[in-house]
């Protein structure tokens, strides 16, 4: 059994304004993704300022689609209760799955814009992600977020009181996460996009993978208290909302294998 280590929260303090480290988090995905992607920004024929504008397209859809998402998917009934509780970003409230739909979007307009396919600047897209995800993993672990069911296993942890949760040891699932959706799911994007693939490909396989490691690590995941178990009592709401990950991530993967390699503007990889 593990004790928590003592984290604070709150990264800076300066007077009245604190800066919590999941809020830093944030800016460390982005500030990576706009490292990579100007690396790799040739592949697309883009320049280092298109990777600039391409990463604020991304931050807007990200902020405003995992605000919107969280309120509709695991607090409408606050929202009906409460509208203005959307605009109440300090109470916390951010969905993957509404931060994806936001990045879509945001890749769809981009796209027009530079007169790119869609699926060819997703593909661009797919390897950046998963720092910023297991950055934000590791926020949630520093916050004392998403807790694990209570387990016996050599590596379950104490946590500090949270959610109302009694002294039990639990899964620290927010660390398996940080492995999954961060680690292990960037080096494997990376190391396929190393050189041009069929079109849709690294897309299709980000929402596999994603989806795969989600629903897996959902399993040892408190669900959401207010929501508790849903379909049938034992599944969880991210599970429902990644069932259509994995079936669109499948579908492109099989979808790609009838497209041509897309080269016309990918030199080999850096």
């Amino acid at each position: 059994m593990l004790q928590y280590p003592r984290i604070d929260p709150v990264a800076i303090s300066l007077g009245p304004v604190q800066i919590h480290w999941y809020g830093l988090m944030y800016v460390v995905g982005l500030v990576a993704a706009w490292w990579l992607g100007r690396r790799r920004a040739h592949r697309l024929g883009l320049t280092h300022d298109d990777i600039g504008d391409l990463i604020f397209y991304a931050a807007l859809g990200i902020i405003l689609g995992g605000r919107i998402g969280y309120v509709l998917f695991y607090g409408l009934d606050q929202l009906l209760a409460n509208p203005w509780w959307l605009l109440r970003v300090w109470d916390g409230g951010m969905s993957f799955h509404g931060g994806l739909i936001g990045v879509l979007i945001a890749a769809w307009l981009f796209a027009r814009k530079h007169r790119l396919a869609f699926f060819q600047l997703t593909d661009f897209i797919a390897p950046l992600v998963p720092i910023g995800l297991g950055a934000g993993r590791l926020g949630n672990f520093i916050n004392h977020e998403l807790p694990g069911r209570i387990s016996d296993v050599p590596w379950a942890m104490v946590f500090p009181p949270m959610m109302g949760l009694g002294s039990e040891p639990r899964h620290p699932s927010a660390l398996y996460e940080l492995a999954l959706e961060g680690v292990a799911l960037f080096a494997v994007l990376c190391w396929l996009s190393r050189r041009p693939r069929q079109r849709g490909l690294i897309s299709g396989l980000f929402l596999v993978l994603y989806g795969a490691f989600r629903f897996v690590v959902e399993f040892v995941r408190l669900p959401d208290p207010h929501l508790g178990f849903i379909a049938s009592g034992w599944l969880t709401m991210g599970q429902l909302l990644t069932l259509p990950m994995l079936i669109a991530g499948l579908a492109l993967v099989v979808w790609s294998r009838h497209q041509a390699v897309d080269d016309a503007k990918a030199a080999v990889a850096s």
